[in-house]
């Protein structure tokens, strides 16, 4: 499934944009615009066949690995590697973060595509805790695009 450049998305509370899809670079990277509300971030997950950089354009987010935590602000760029960690982040100030997201190769933009709901570029839409029904899609649709998902106190 692909997704338009500069369709953006409702995933978790938070809102996505899909900047260059893979379907752009034959598969070999894709560049997610991302902001972050307070509160809000994914869950703990890994994807192994996935390089994943962060760079933080405005407020800050606090990153957690298997490896420990780390305060990521304006200007910073987190990475996690090929086989990284299971790692996770959240906007623990009151100020909305902005990040933009490169993965490499490909794909999680799909992920995003096929579990997000479309919205205006700033809607955010609250989360709700999925249904049995809607567990089971996105838990399908990670195992798809080569992530694993892991419940919300894992690394608690």
């Amino acid at each position: 499934m692909t997704t338009p450049n500069g369709t953006s998305l409702s995933i978790a509370g938070n809102t996505y944009r899909i900047m260059i899809s893979g379907k752009e670079t034959n598969g070999n990277y894709a560049v997610i615009d991302m902001l972050v509300p307070p509160g809000g971030g994914p869950g703990p997950h890994e994807h192994p066949a996935i390089w994943e950089s962060f760079h933080v354009l405005e407020g800050e987010v606090e990153f957690t690995t298997e490896n420990g935590k780390q305060i990521a602000i304006k200007g910073d760029i987190t990475n996690i590697p090929l086989n990284g960690p299971v790692h996770f982040f959240k906007n623990k100030s009151d100020k909305m973060a902005h990040l933009l997201c490169t993965v490499v190769p490909a794909g999680m933009e799909d992920f995003f595509a096929e579990v997000g709901k479309p919205v205006a570029h700033g809607t955010f839409l609250p989360p709700q805790p999925p249904t049995p029904e809607e567990m089971e899609k996105v838990q399908a649709a990670a195992k798809k695009y080569g992530q694993v998902l892991y419940p919300g106190d894992y690394l608690e």
